[in-house]
């Protein structure tokens, strides 16, 4: 339970929207208003939460009673509405991904750094049961080496005419989706190493099918020419940083091969397998002692406590205490963006590509002043 009077505005009112503000509610903190074009949603949303709501979210960022503003709406509307409730002094939680563009995330970052309050960013499965267990056993692993990280449906597009597929207000397709939850939870288990190039394809297989085939009904009366369908439903990459370590993702909302959320590690000492988002791990092991032998070992974690719940008690303890975030950061968030950038760079163009950061451009810049002294 949260120790302080905090009031938390969200804003955008659909699922993510009431599944945060519950969450908000059983740590102790109070949800005093919502935000929604629609008014059904604002309805809904007062009738649950007996909170303000407001058909814009400036309304709900000059409430006085607001001190912290979770964030789920489309990807296109992160930037304002983040910026606007930073230059106000609210804390902010923005749901994956930090963006719908780099440029976009980018400016995010800027008015984080410049704001009094702090900003985190949505990336729950960090924080379920197996990757806890996997943070406490780091030291068992040796050095990290590649990290083989698969967020794949065999047939889950979310329907044409939403926003999931409309390029302009979520900026992609699968990839930013939850392939992000894939690239963030990789880059977290290496603990954000340089990411210097990356190599991708992104492809547009099914969305414009009209007998495509969706047996669980997941794209909810699919008509494949009732709307148009510019992103894409499935991703290869390969990320390679700079100090030799690899990620090999595999992300689809649709593909002809089993489902898979299978995230493994590779180190050096051993090896961890588990689902993204899991409570359970395996952990891989090979020894000597008594003959040369393989050591698997299985951890089942505690289920009573989901990563969204995880994420939004650590969230609510960091505005408590009014300190910087220790995980979820701004910055992570858009390394992980400038990655998926140069995914769809690198499909478009057919070619790797680089991604330059002021501390690489320094070293090169120095590396080639060196070499032309010599």
């Amino acid at each position: 339970m949260i120790e302080a009077d905090i009031g938390v505005g969200v804003v955008g009112l659909g699922g993510m929207g009431h599944l945060h503000a519950r969450n908000v509610e059983e740590f102790g903190a109070d949800v005093v208003a919502g935000a929604d074009l629609v008014e059904g949603q604002r309805e809904g949303f007062a009738a649950e939460f007996d909170a303000a709501t407001y058909e814009t979210h400036e309304g709900l960022v000059a409430d006085e009673n607001v001190d912290a503003v979770i964030v789920t709406t489309p990807n296109r509307f992160h930037e304002p509405i983040t910026v606007d409730a930073l230059e106000a002094g609210r804390d902010v939680l923005v749901e994956k991904p930090l963006a719908h563009t780099v440029e976009s995330a980018e400016r995010i970052a800027d008015a984080a750094a410049e704001a009094e309050g702090i900003c985190m960013v949505g990336f729950h499965n960090r924080h379920a049961a197996s990757m806890a267990m996997f943070d406490e056993q780091r030291d068992r692993f040796g050095e990290l080496t590649h990290v083989e990280a698969n967020y794949v449906r065999r047939r889950g597009v979310p329907g044409p005419g939403s926003w999931f597929t409309d390029a302009d207000l979520a900026g992609g397709g699968s990839l930013l989706d939850i392939g992000v939850h894939a690239i963030d939870l990789a880059l977290y288990a290496m603990d954000f190493p340089e990411v210097v190039e990356v190599s991708g394809v992104a492809r547009s297989t099914f969305g414009m099918d009209d007998d495509y085939a969706d047996p669980d009904g997941f794209g909810d009366a699919w008509d494949g020419t009732a709307e148009s369908y510019e992103v894409d439903d499935s991703v290869s990459a390969f990320v390679r940083c700079e100090d030799g370590r690899t990620i090999a993702l595999e992300a689809a909302w649709a593909t002809n091969r089993e489902p898979s959320m299978d995230f493994r590690v590779r180190g050096t000492d051993a090896g961890a397998q588990f689902d993204i988002g899991a409570t359970d791990m395996e952990i891989l092991e090979a020894g000597t002692a008594g003959c040369d032998h393989y050591a698997d070992v299985s951890l089942t974690g505690d289920a009573s406590l989901t990563g969204h719940q995880e994420q939004d008690a650590r969230f609510l303890e960091t505005v408590a205490a009014g300190v910087e975030p220790e995980t979820n950061t701004v910055e992570e968030a858009l390394t992980v963006q400038r990655v998926i950038d140069a995914i769809y760079r690198s499909s478009e163009t057919g070619r790797a590509q680089r991604i330059e950061t002021p501390e690489l451009d320094d070293r090169e810049a120095e590396l080639e002043a060196t070499q032309r002294s010599d």
